[in-house]
């Protein structure tokens, strides 16, 4: 869980692994290529209105389980929405822009120790 997030980043409820994380793989299954990619709110919305309850915040967890676990191999997220690629290149873009993020939050994190240091004196 991360500080001040424990509600938003807590480990899948029982509901949301035994009801909601089947649902979502199979969905996927549907959502081949960028032009099928559906959005985190498409998602909600079409759970919601089969009676199930999720929200956007929890969707995005299920997701990273999703993927973390590799159930559904490939699984992307742009703009467009979450898509199965199967194309090679467009993989190694998506595994470049992740690297790019990790290192911004690493620039971050740095900074802020820098602060933390300074505010301290230690």
């Amino acid at each position: 869980m991360l500080n001040g997030f424990e509600k938003e980043t807590k480990d899948l409820t029982e509901y949301e692994e035994e009801v909601l994380l089947p649902l979502m793989i199979r969905g996927f299954e549907n959502h081949v290529g960028v032009d099928r990619a559906i959005t985190n709110r498409e998602i909600c919305n079409k759970l919601r209105a089969k009676g199930y309850d999720v929200s956007e915040v929890r969707v995005r967890k299920i997701v990273n389980h999703i993927r973390t676990h590799n159930l559904v191999p490939c699984l992307m997220a742009t703009g467009k929405g979450y898509y199965i690629t199967n194309e090679p290149g467009e993989l190694l873009g998506y595994i470049s822009s992740l690297k790019g993020r990790r290192e911004a939050i690493s620039e971050v994190i740095n900074v802020m120790q820098q602060q933390y240091m300074k505010m301290t004196g230690s």
